[in-house]
């Protein structure tokens, strides 16, 4: 899509991200990833409004983050706690925080909203690029479905309440694993039209990825209390170590 950079979701969703964007999983995610920092210098890539990261702050992790849109850090800052965590601004495939990390991690499928299997590329070289020797680079991602599409569309409700309605409209490029969608939300207020491109990336394309970037697989599982990852797993959720050496 033109025009569609780093910043451009926060700028288009901020303001009721986290009412549209809950993705029901949050405790368990907490508890897997405060357990994973257990006590390091933590770093979330896309930190966005907080939602995973004030409660990591408030057991105790030494969190900071990147993110590309102000109006996220906005909402963020608007929180309890939230004014305490460091944030640096920039495209997380490029910007680099200041110092090295016992552990970084990038949730929520965000990885996909870099367009590009270069991007992507760039975003695992720039997370192993601030990790300290040994530490770990976490993803959660879903697993593509592409038969959900019919002549590589696909149109379905989202959301349904007695005053509003949210479909998503999608068109599938399988050639650059892309898809844009189109989310048009209607109320009484009128009809509002978010778009969002999303590029791809089968697990073992990701894990090839990490491999680029100097990074081992260490393990995978299928949801956030450890399940084991299988062939039914809708998403993973992978773990990837830094050798001690590098």
């Amino acid at each position: 899509m033109k025009g569609y950079g780093p910043e451009t979701f926060g700028a288009l969703n901020a303001e009721d991200y986290d009412l549209l964007h809950n993705p029901g999983t949050t405790g368990a995610a907490v508890d897997l990833l405060a357990d994973i920092s257990l006590g390091q210098r933590t770093l979330e890539l896309a930190i966005g409004t907080g939602r995973v990261a004030l409660p990591m702050a408030q057991r105790g992790c030494n969190i900071s983050g990147i993110e590309a849109s102000l109006e996220m850090v906005a909402k963020l800052r608007e929180k309890p706690g939230g004014t305490a965590i460091p944030v640096t601004m920039g495209d997380m495939s490029e910007v680099r925080a200041e110092g090295r990390f016992g552990f970084i991690f990038l949730i929520f499928n965000t990885l996909f909203n870099l367009t590009s299997q270069e991007a992507q590329l760039r975003c695992f070289r720039n997370a192993a690029d601030m990790l300290e020797p040994g530490s770990a680079f976490l993803v959660e991602a879903f697993v593509p479905d592409i038969a959900q599409f019919r002549d590589h569309r696909s149109l379905k409700p989202k959301h349904l309440d007695r005053n509003s309605l949210t479909l998503e409209a999608a068109i599938h490029d399988p050639v650059k694993q892309l898809v844009e969608y189109q989310y048009l939300r209607f109320t009484p207020d009128g009809i509002r039209m978010t778009p969002l491109p999303m590029r791809y990336a089968w697990p073992s394309e990701i894990d090839l990825m990490a491999r680029l970037a100097g990074l081992q697989p260490e393990s995978r599982w299928g949801a956030w209390d450890r399940a084991a990852f299988t062939a039914n797993s809708r998403m993973h959720i992978s773990l990837y170590r830094k050798p001690t050496g590098s």
